[in-house]
């Protein structure tokens, strides 16, 4: 399974089975009939959301009777050997029925949610059922050569033919294929370039690795160092490189290309040993797939993300996507939570809010080891939150030259501002400013400077951080400075915990507002003299400040 699976339901009576089966694949999206469940993602007709799911290799689990999907996916079903993992599971969570995909892995999907779920799947795939494997979709590691001649081999098998197995196939000892030492037919586990003979089939195993010395030209030189040692191209592992190489972009882009992993070496790193050397590159023969799989680092990767206000539905794709691949995460612990859920390997590092630059080089410290990391924060990474922390750990002088090879990368998130503004209406619909009223890491004589700047300027204001135990006045004196410039019916719109389950929006006068109305988890917006309020249709009122302005 190479993309995250889709969960899609019709009603909420799906919705607490859809959530035991996304705790076994974190990365899925739960996707709800719009109007009748909350859930991850909403749709609005079931047969268009499969078959675009369908088209985008995107492996469905369907908790629904499997012949809606069926119908649904009719149209589209034109080739076995191209197709994603499709299953129907039982709304209670009682049936697990692969329907289509078995090449993609669909069995092994259907007996992981079983064993999830606690109930036995209904694998009905002819040579699985006799034999307890499938040879046409063999393990990570191992390539089918051919997919058409192993239709033809599994028939065979199934027509009382037997087999022996030359090379090793570790995954097939515990298999009840029908072996024999004077077998008709023969499974070769082999790096050979050649065509099958209608008696044996071919599985190619990734063992072997492209040490090379720059992008030129690559895919062409490599085909041709395969073409002239007689090896299979699938038997490819990795490309390798040298660890001054990291950052090469053209070098990624060509490992991309080739659909293999890029990692780095040492200067004394021990190697495989040797089977081809030419034009700026050399094979390499490591002992098993697995094997091939340790040697070399990747290039590490931090991504430094917002998870918007605290709704899933709030969180960008992207960012999804960073914490799914992530392999370690670090955080304040509340916002650690937030990003659930998470598998149980990926290793969390909770700390305290205010040790900042701490996590932010520990980050690189993991990130510089070759490890997938994410620095999570709550909101937009780069408004008063961790980005600015990473970039400020990587310029200091003593950071290490490592950590500047690190694939660095800042994913955008929704800000609280943004959030509270939403619910509100459109607050921030002309000029505004966004002013952390922390006096932690700026004199307050900047912050009242600003606050009197922005008021003259007749600009919305969006104040982080308002107030807190260690810091009860500054709200207060905030207020002082901007109603210099306001009056008191300017709008103003309060939200506590916007996007979380217990959000609250209040909006209000300026000359109603006072400093104990507002908590650290308040953020507060003051709306310029042109901001405006009228009644909701369900008894609240909207807020927004005119996309036009006065003119003098």
């Amino acid at each position: 399974m190479t993309a995250s699976p889709a969960i899609v339901i019709l009603g909420p009576s799906a919705l607490a089975t859809a959530r035991r089966i996304q705790a076994l694949y974190p990365q899925a999206v739960i996707h709800g009939l719009s109007g009748r469940v909350e859930a991850d993602q909403a749709y609005d007709d079931f047969g268009d959301t499969l078959r675009s799911l369908y088209r985008s290799d995107t492996p469905i689990i369907a908790l629904c009777a499997a012949g809606i999907v069926i119908r649904s996916l009719a149209p589209l079903l034109a080739n076995k050997g191209a197709e994603p993992p499709v299953l129907a599971v039982a709304e209670d969570g009682s049936a697990v029925v692969p329907l289509l995909g078995g090449l993609g892995g669909v069995n092994r999907m259907a007996r992981e949610i079983a064993a999830a779920l606690q109930v036995s799947a209904a694998i009905t795939t002819s040579g699985e059922l006799r034999f307890g494997t499938c040879l046409l979709d063999p393990p990570s590691g191992y390539v089918l050569a051919d997919i058409e001649q192993g239709k033809r081999f599994v028939s065979d098998l199934l027509g009382g033919e037997s087999l022996r197995i030359e090379g090793d196939a570790p995954w097939l000892e515990q298999s009840k294929l029908p072996l024999a030492e004077n077998a008709g037919r023969t499974l070769h586990i082999t790096t050979e370039q050649r065509v099958a003979q209608a008696d044996e089939l071919l599985i190619h195993p990734r063992t072997l690795l492209a040490l090379v010395g720059s992008a030129d030209d690559l895919a062409a030189r490599i085909g041709r160092a395969f073409e002239q040692a007689g090896l299979a191209q699938q038997c490819l592992a990795a490309l390798l490189a040298p660890q001054a190489l990291m950052t090469d972009k053209q070098l990624a882009q060509a490992a991309a290309d080739l659909g293999v992993p890029l990692r780095f070496i040492g200067a004394d790193e021990a190697l495989p040993p040797q089977l081809q050397h030419g034009e700026n590159l050399q094979l390499l023969q490591a002992a098993s797939p697995d094997a091939a799989q340790t040697i070399g680092c990747p290039r590490g990767r931090l991504s430094v993300i917002g998870l918007g206000p605290g709704a899933a539905e709030h969180m960008t794709p992207a960012v999804r996507r960073a914490l799914d691949e992530a392999q370690d995460l670090l955080g304040y612990e509340t916002y650690v939570k937030m990003a659930e859920p998470l598998r149980d390997d990926q290793v969390r590092h909770s700390s305290d809010n205010r040790e900042e630059l701490q996590r932010a080089r520990h980050a690189f410290e993991l990130a510089a080891s070759g490890r997938r990391v994410v620095v999570i924060s709550s909101g937009d990474p780069g408004v008063f939150a961790m980005a600015a922390a990473v970039l400020e750990a990587l310029e200091e002088s003593a950071a290490p030259a490592e950590w500047h090879a690190v694939e660095l990368e800042v994913l955008p998130g929704v800000s609280a501002a943004l959030a509270t503004a939403a619910k509100a209406g459109a607050p921030l619909g002309h000029d505004f400013c966004l002013i952390s009223l922390s006096d932690n890491l700026k004199p307050w004589a900047v912050i009242e400077n600003r606050l009197d700047h922005a008021g003259a300027a007749d600009l919305a204001m969006a104040f982080y951080n308002p107030i807190s135990k260690a810091r009860p006045w500054q709200l207060g004196r905030a207020l002082d400075i901007v109603r210099t410039h306001r009056t008191p019916d300017t709008v103003v719109v309060l939200g506590r915990d916007i996007g979380r389950p217990a959000e609250a929006l209040r909006v209000l006068s300026l000359g109603e507002l006072t400093a104990e109305m507002v908590d650290m988890r308040t953020l507060v917006i003051i709306g310029s003299s042109q901001t405006r309020r009228f009644p909701r249709g369900d008894g609240g009122k909207w807020v927004y400040t005119p996309r036009s302005y006065p003119q003098p």
